[in-house]
């Protein structure tokens, strides 16, 4: 029996020296350790042997199953390497000196627009922020007066991974820590707290004209003592004549933000269709562009300010929207179509 087992190992390791590519090796798997192969029947055989020949017997066979799996293993590493080298020593059939006429790069749209509203809050006094896209259940929801198995939820179908974290369902998500961050900044010195942060947010949406699983949202907030809904107007409207050149047709309707109380839907009429209706809008004329309130006194509290000195507003402007009533764009799936046909043919206005 001792003879089969030379005679198997002699047999495997010259075909093994004779493998060039992961076929082969596979190919000589499959024939000395799989079911029907040589190692497989040299355990079968046991069976006519003593009880204290198995013994000793078996455990050659063992070992040589190891010696033929770790020869296996060696050679792939050994093949793989291979063929890597070659791809480096491989001389390309293209001139690498040449250079590349492949014509001038355009921002995306949504970075267009993302910029121009930069540079106007920031003319206004406003800091630019930027946050993490995966987040906590607290920043999400918690701080934002939206306690576990709240109704508020479910107007949200979010991505949660398996570590219990989640991709950010709405810029919302940053508040907590904008508020902690500045607020020192505020009860010390006086100094208002005015951030905007821009950001990419994802839902689990079916997607049409006017819904997208991944879009873009800029978040902005503002803190100090005697803030009302006023400035709110004042700061949005002023953001929108600057983006559109011309005065817009806007309205306020009520709506529920568990983050905002009084919370309220900013909306523009629509400009692709002039306020007639179309898919863009629904067919209402309008277009949701901007929830927005007064920031909830829990909300505040949970960032470390006194709601009962401090008061402010809070709004989550559509950027992805605003992106198409600025560009005429009738269907927001074409801004992550990665189509260049579509997307090259904006320029920066400015």
């Amino acid at each position: 029996m001792e003879s089969k087992i030379s005679l198997v190992r002699d047999e495997f390791s010259a075909e093994l020296d004779r493998a060039e590519n992961s076929a082969d090796l596979e190919a000589i798997r499959v024939k000395y350790l799989g079911k029907k192969g040589p190692v497989t029947e040299l355990m079968k055989g046991m069976k006519d042997l003593s009880n204290e020949e198995k013994k000793s017997f078996g455990q050659k066979v063992n070992e040589l199953k190891a010696e033929l799996t770790d020869k296996l293993a060696e050679k792939t590493a050994f093949l793989k390497e291979q063929e890597i080298l070659k791809e480096i020593e491989a001389t390309p059939d293209f001139d690498i000196s040449m250079p590349a006429n492949l014509g001038e790069g355009s921002y995306h749209p949504v970075t267009l627009v993302q910029r121009q509203c930069e540079q106007i809050f920031k003319s206004m006094g406003f800091a630019v922020e930027d946050y993490a896209e995966i987040v906590s259940d607290y920043e999400c929801f918690e701080a934002l007066n939206i306690p576990k198995h709240h109704p508020a939820r479910d107007m949200q179908d979010t991505y949660y991974l398996d570590n219990g974290q989640l991709l950010k369902s709405h810029t919302s998500a940053a508040q907590n820590a904008i508020y902690k961050k500045y607020k020192d900044a505020l009860i010390n010195d006086g100094v208002p707290i005015k951030a905007i942060f821009p950001g990419r947010c994802f839902r689990n949406e079916a997607t049409d004209a006017c819904h997208e699983n991944t879009f873009f949202q800029m978040e902005g907030v503002m803190v100090d003592k005697d803030i009302s809904i006023s400035n709110l107007i004042y700061f949005m409207k002023t953001m929108l004549s600057e983006v559109f050149r011309k005065d817009l047709k806007v309205r306020l309707r009520p709506g529920f933000f568990p983050f905002v109380e009084p919370g309220f839907e900013l909306d523009i009429s629509c400009l692709i269709c002039g306020g007639d209706g179309c898919p863009s809008c629904k067919h209402s004329g309008w277009l949701e562009l901007c929830p927005c309130g007064m920031i909830h006194p829990e909300v505040l509290k949970a960032g470390g300010i006194d709601p009962e000195e401090y008061t402010g507003f809070a709004f989550g402007l559509g950027l992805t929207r605003l992106v198409m009533m600025k560009y005429g764009i009738k269907d927001i799936r074409d801004l992550n179509s990665g189509s260049l046909k579509t997307l090259t043919q904006f320029t920066d206005d400015e």
